[in-house]
């Protein structure tokens, strides 16, 4: 009855000789603006392994200002005022982790956190490796937590302590001293949740 109605040429359907029977899909076929894993492994100029050289200026920085420190701000616990009311160098080693934790341990603490530092690394570096090196949201935020990771890494494994000497304080309040690094783990972990909060969805993901 449909043949009847309409010619049979609408039921011809030619396909072109230079085009396969089933094109492959394209990334943006596959559910918007989505990162090909495979596509990212397989060509390693496409991730964002290069925020690693982010991760070594930091971990440069901060070995640089834990020597200085040593060298400069002795005695230890002795303040030296840089912004009166509010910043002093203060020299300190602390064998735990922030805010002294776990610091009066026997000992174990320090292969504890070696530990930890090199799987939380690992797990990084293989998240950059999977991130499309146009990510910088990703990418910067990663760089910093892996190059402060380090750089305490660094001070536990060679004088199972970590060396401090930046102290913030306001009148009565006193902010544990603390190193670059940290500044890194942390200015790192804030940026990741910011952006991971606050980041806008891509237009073409919305159903």
């Amino acid at each position: 009855m449909l043949v009847e109605v309409f010619p049979r040429a609408c039921f011809d359907v030619v396909l072109p000789q230079d085009r396969p029977l089933t094109p492959a899909l394209s990334p943006e076929g596959r559910g918007g603006n989505q990162t090909n894993l495979s596509d990212v492994l397989m060509n390693p100029k496409s991730n964002a392994l290069p925020w690693l050289w982010l991760s070594a200026a930091v971990i440069a920085l901060d070995q640089l200002s834990k020597w200085w420190a040593v060298q400069a701000l002795q005695p230890i616990g002795v303040s030296h005022v840089v912004i009166p009311g509010f910043l002093n160098w203060t020299l300190a080693f602390n064998s735990g982790a922030a805010f002294s934790f776990l610091a009066d341990g026997a000992g174990w603490q320090r292969w504890f956190f070696v530990l930890l530092a090199l799987v939380i690394s690992a797990v990084l570096v293989g998240w950059l490796a999977r991130t499309p090196r146009r990510d910088w949201r990703t990418g910067l935020p990663l760089a910093l937590i892996v190059g402060g990771a380090i750089g305490n890494l660094i001070d536990r494994l060679h004088a199972a302590q970590v060396t401090d000497f930046i102290h913030v304080y306001f009148r009565q309040w006193n902010y544990p001293v603390f190193n670059l690094a940290d500044c890194g783990i942390t200015v790192g972990a804030v940026l990741l949740i910011a952006f991971g909060l606050f980041a806008g969805k891509p237009k073409d993901s919305v159903r």
